[in-house]
């Protein structure tokens, strides 16, 4: 495998670049020792859990870079890997940045979902959810959406049934509670 590896002053592995990049001894992703210790109290049911992380995209095509202790920090890539909870819906290529424990907190790229492509930008909170996201989706929607966990404002543009009724388009603002619509005001209605 050809890759290059930039190691910090005390020699451990903090750069990676390649395509793919090279394998690293200590970086936590590709540990699954590591991965059940740091990472497997956040998840109730550990086994189910490992089961999906082994099916996750763990490199890139890119260049990576390594906390001292091992963690991803900044990934550029095509395409960049999963979270550390989820498989993504499609290839994403893109800019992200974890936190020091090696989770999602933020991204740019561009995703195929099925060879329509959806680009978007994203802050995530601390429990990995999406929290502020800006996204356009080519014909489907585009907007801008703040949520906290169930209750989401989203401000712009969508296709039948996301904030309306199925045969009505959405442009305006809605505001969901639990993930219901509660309030919305669609410029659209009543043409």
């Amino acid at each position: 495998m050809r890759g290059l590896i930039i190691e910090d002053e005390a020699g451990r592995e903090r750069i990676l670049i390649g395509a793919p990049i090279p394998e690293a001894a200590n970086r936590v992703r590709t540990d699954e020792a590591r991965v059940r210790e740091l990472w497997g109290p956040r998840f109730p049911d550990l086994e189910q859990y490992m089961g999906w992380y082994r099916d996750y995209q763990h490199s890139t095509n890119g260049i990576l870079i390594l906390s001292d202790d091992g963690f991803d920090r900044l990934i550029l890539g095509d395409p960049v890997p999963d979270p550390n909870i989820g498989k993504r819906i499609g290839p994403n290529t893109g800019l992200l940045v974890n936190d020091p424990e090696g989770f999602e907190r933020s991204g740019y790229g561009l995703i195929d979902v099925e060879g329509r492509y959806r680009v978007g930008l994203g802050i995530d909170s601390n429990r990995s959810q999406e929290s502020l996201m800006l996204m356009l989706h080519d014909n489907d929607r585009v907007g801008i959406s703040v949520a906290e966990g169930e209750d989401r404002i989203f401000i712009g543009k969508a296709p039948n049934g996301y904030y309306q009724g199925p045969d009505e388009p959405f442009l305006g603002l809605a505001v969901m509670r639990d993930g219901d619509v509660v309030r919305n005001l669609n410029v659209l209605e009543g043409n």
